[in-house]
């Protein structure tokens, strides 16, 4: 999957499907560690995102490599603070993916800064935000539904 040609759609509600069944892996999951309650719940899942594909605050994209869906990657608003999230298949990590689509994600959403959080273990994460100029400038402790305890989460920030 190495120098696979990565695309960035908008997300459309089939694109749901797949986002669903990326979640169900059990190693991912808990690497997201902020998580919904129960994964296993479709229903759940899709009366949740359906809503982000039309909210003009947030930009949620279909992330493609040689046109398979390999994962999302969106751009969203906390408060006043711009925020970003991720998740690739776990049978596509480690190829890039992530880091290119970040990029290109970067590219077309202009706003400075923003923000990224993501669990202490989570180390593949704070690879692909430092590969992209995201410094780390915090931490928190917030409650991960994955481990069902109170987690340390990295704060990284985009400034320009």
């Amino acid at each position: 999957m190495t120098n696979s040609h990565i695309t960035l759609t908008k997300t459309e509600k089939d694109d749901l499907n797949a986002f669903f069944q990326f979640q169900l892996d059990k190693e991912a999951y808990y690497l997201a560690a902020f998580t919904s309650e129960n994964p296993n719940d479709k229903t759940a899942y899709l009366e949740k995102y359906t809503p982000f594909l039309t909210n003009p605050t947030i930009n949620m994209l279909t992330i493609k490599a040689n046109d398979e869906i390999v994962g999302s990657i969106a751009k969203f608003m906390r408060g006043n603070d711009a925020e970003i999230t991720y998740w690739i298949d776990r049978k596509f990590w480690g190829k890039g993916i992530a880091t290119t689509a970040l990029k290109e994600l970067l590219r077309i959403e202009p706003i400075r800064p923003i923000y990224a959080g993501v669990a202490f273990d989570n180390y593949g994460s704070q690879k692909v935000l430092e590969k992209c100029g995201f410094i780390k400038t915090g931490q928190d402790k917030g409650f991960a539904n994955a481990r069902q305890t109170e987690i340390e989460e990295y704060i990284y920030k985009l400034s320009d």
